[in-house]
């Protein structure tokens, strides 16, 4: 990812200082859309799960994400597009300056598993966990907690972005956007607490909202390479944990995306350059 960033840095100051512009470009009334692949990054959590016969938090948590590794049979086959963690989003340019866009962020978040956590609350539930905690050692075995938003972290969200260009030839550009979205998060955790049964569904579990960075270059006015830095808050208050409706967690955190992607630009009508 570096290396794509600082060949999309290279790329542009090169044809900025190069030559003078001879060409602007004119998105508005354009759509746009855009596939890639993200890597994130996620601060400590306290998680906090809640049941009929048990209620405890653990404090900071720790957690990263699950990228894929990289494979033709994977990455290049439109049936399995969707394992990676990627990102999708559909826009639409308002003026030259100003897009507006609905995206999806399909992150992963994995706790990991046999970290040394604090614990704070009682589980009578009739396990080997039964007890009072007050900021007690809990070592996170498998056997006790499994937990994991990787079908995925799913952030469904608005945005409205500030385009900009910094260099432009007829059939190049190198542009950056600014921008910010919030929207709603919608996990599917997989989780195993205790002695109950595994669960793994879909479930709105809360809302999310982040700022976004990018740097853009666009060939033929119409196909793009884009690198972005995206980064924001997550709140989870109601996630399923088991088969029963009592029983959920609640965790909020911040978190890093660096995002690589490949898109397109289409004028509605023909422009004149």
């Amino acid at each position: 990812m570096n290396k794509i960033f600082l060949l999309l840095c290279s790329f542009g100051m090169t044809f900025l200082f190069a030559q003078s512009n001879d060409y602007k470009p004119h998105p508005k009334g354009s759509f746009f859309f855009y596939w890639g692949y993200n890597w994130d990054g996620y601060t400590k959590s306290d998680i906090h799960f809640k049941g009929d016969d048990y209620n405890f938090e653990l404090k900071d948590v720790v957690a990263r994400d699950r990228q894929s590794p990289f494979e033709a049979s994977v990455y290049l086959n439109p049936q399995k597009l969707t394992i990676p963690q990627y990102n999708l989003r559909l826009g639409y340019f308002i003026n030259d300056h100003y897009s507006i866009s609905f995206g999806a962020d399909h992150m992963k978040y994995v706790m990991m598993n046999d970290q040394t956590v604090k614990m704070t609350g009682r589980i009578s539930n009739g396990t080997a966990y039964d007890g009072n905690y007050q900021q007690a050692d809990q070592v996170l075995t498998h056997d006790f907690l499994l937990y994991e938003h990787t079908d995925g972290l799913n952030y469904l969200n608005l945005e409205l972005r500030r385009f900009a260009n910094i260099y432009a030839r007829k059939n190049l550009e190198f542009n950056y956007e600014l921008g910010a979205g919030a929207g709603v998060v919608m996990p599917k955790t997989n989780c195993t607490l205790m002695n109950n049964e595994r669960h793994d569904a879909f479930h709105l579990a809360g809302y999310g909202i982040g700022v976004v960075g990018a740097l853009n270059l666009t060939f033929f006015k119409y196909v793009f390479l884009q690198t972005e830095l995206k980064g924001g808050f997550i709140h989870l208050p109601d996630v399923r944990t088991t088969q029963f409706k009592s029983d959920k967690a609640s965790q909020h955190f911040f978190f890093g995306q660096i995002n690589a992607v490949l898109g397109a630009r289409f004028p509605l009508t023909k422009k004149k350059d």
